[in-house]
Parts: C-alpha cells; structure tokens; sequence
C-alpha cells in the first residue's frame, strides 16, 4: 500500500496548478462581468453552481471534491430508462 505524501509535500507539489485554475476561474467571472447582458445571467442556476461549488471550496469539511461534484449532478433516479443495448 502507497505511503500518503505529508500534506506540506502535496501543497508544494499542487500550489501552481490550484492558484492557475482559481485564476481561471475568476478571470472568467470577470468576463461574464464586463459582457453585454451581464445582469440577465446574474441568476442563471450555472452560476448559482458555481457560487455554491466555491463556497464548498472554502470549507474546513472534507469530501470535497464529492460534495462539489453533487452539486454539478443530477440526483439519482432509480427509474431512468436505459439505453438499449447495443449489438
């Protein structure tokens, strides 16, 4: 069984490539931001999403990565039809 990395080595290891990703995403809020019909998509349920998504990201409780990735899905529906089969 792999030896987890200490959290210092993960931080060093992860900084850059977090820091360019929260970038990205702001750089991108700020485009919405300046774009023509900016305030009609103010409550656009993607971006309710997202604002959710990154309060997720700000907590101290685990399971992050999980509990983001709900946010983004649609509950389980034990009904759903099934594709049919392929040949």
């Amino acid at each position: 069984m792999p030896i987890p990395m200490p959290a210092e080595a993960v931080l060093d290891r992860y900084f850059l490539d977090m820091r360019a990703k929260v970038l990205d995403v702001a750089a991108t809020l700020d485009r919405i931001d300046r774009a023509d019909g900016s305030r009609t998509v103010r409550r656009d349920g993607r971006l309710g999403q997202l604002r959710e998504a990154i309060g997720v990201l700000l907590s101290d409780e685990g399971d992050r990565a999980a509990r983001v990735q709900m946010i983004f899905s649609d509950p389980y529906e034990p009904n759903w039809p099934r594709p049919p089969r392929r040949s």
